[in-house]
């Protein structure tokens, strides 16, 4: 299959069309908690920001998609749209369930075709380390099982989007005459570092304060650098792998996090040989 071709759009937006689930968010089995489950929940400081950002989603996949003329892609952003609104559900039925300090704006005005471009390479970033956060989540028990096993569908549908995403960008680019590498590196760059911009605005927003996050601090205290990259990387591949070969996946942010994670393992690596040296 080349990149670029009628097949491989029909692939990408058939496969994306093809693997929603339907699902109502306040039909799920939401679980009773304990106080300590409360406690920690009602302690994250970023459910505002996270109902914000799926509301703003929603909007934009709409807007984006009433601007496209291809069928069939229109019908896959028009479906990803109502996932990421649904994803906004899925925010605010937790926040009213449990009581949690969180409500979204108005959406914000939409910004055209740079709008889903720049919300594209953000769920791309986005996505890789909450693949991590999750997993970790999971392993030592930081909330109820019953609880975010809900949101593993969620993760999922993140999987979806940002695949969607990169194969869509990459045919978009290849229609449009630019499709060879050498013509994506610097668009591609340019795209995840204002990602990468808008993702240290959003956590420098943050107000990390709340003596409540002790909590998740004292749960989280063994956590290294490397054993979280190594949790993102872990689940990102369990992700990737169920979608078909022929796909084209996010390469970038697996790619830096993968080096980083080398040079780091090196680094501790030469500290120990260091300290044996000494010792001896």
């Amino acid at each position: 299959m080349r990149i670029g071709s009628t097949e491989h759009r029909d692939l990408f937006c058939g496969s994306f069309i093809e693997t929603h689930e339907a699902y109502e968010p306040r039909d799920l089995p939401w679980p009773e908690l304990d106080e300590e489950s409360l406690a920690i929940l009602r302690s994250i400081p970023v459910w505002s920001m996270a109902l914000q950002v799926e509301v703003n989603a929603g909007v934009t996949l709409e807007h984006f998609a009433r601007s496209q003329s291809d069928p069939l892609i229109v019908q896959a952003l028009r479906l990803q749209g109502y996932e990421e609104d649904r994803h906004g559900r899925m925010l605010a039925t937790l926040i009213e369930r449990y009581g949690l300090d969180g409500k979204a704006e108005p959406p914000a005005p939409y910004g055209g075709r740079q709008a889903f471009i720049d919300f594209g390479y953000n769920e791309c970033l986005d996505s890789f380390f909450g693949f991590g956060i999750f997993r970790i989540a999971r392993i030592v028990r930081f909330l109820p099982e019953s609880l975010t096993s809900l949101f593993a569908r969620v993760l999922y549908e993140e999987a979806r989007h940002i695949v969607f995403f990169v194969n869509w960008i990459t045919y978009e680019r290849c229609v449009r005459g630019y499709g060879a590498k050498p013509l994506q590196v610097i668009p591609t760059a340019i795209g995840y570092l204002r990602a990468l911009r808008r993702t240290m605005g959003r956590a420098g927003a943050t107000n990390t304060s709340d003596k409540g996050m002790a909590a998740a601090g004292e749960v989280f205290k063994d956590l290294t650098l490397q054993k979280f990259l190594e949790a993102c990387l872990e689940e990102n591949s369990m992700h990737m792998a169920s979608f078909d070969p022929r796909l084209l996946r996010p390469r970038v942010v697996p790619t830096v996090a993968n080096v980083v994670l080398n040079v780091a393992n090196a680094l501790d690596g030469a500290k120990r040989a260091a300290r044996s040296l000494a010792r001896a």
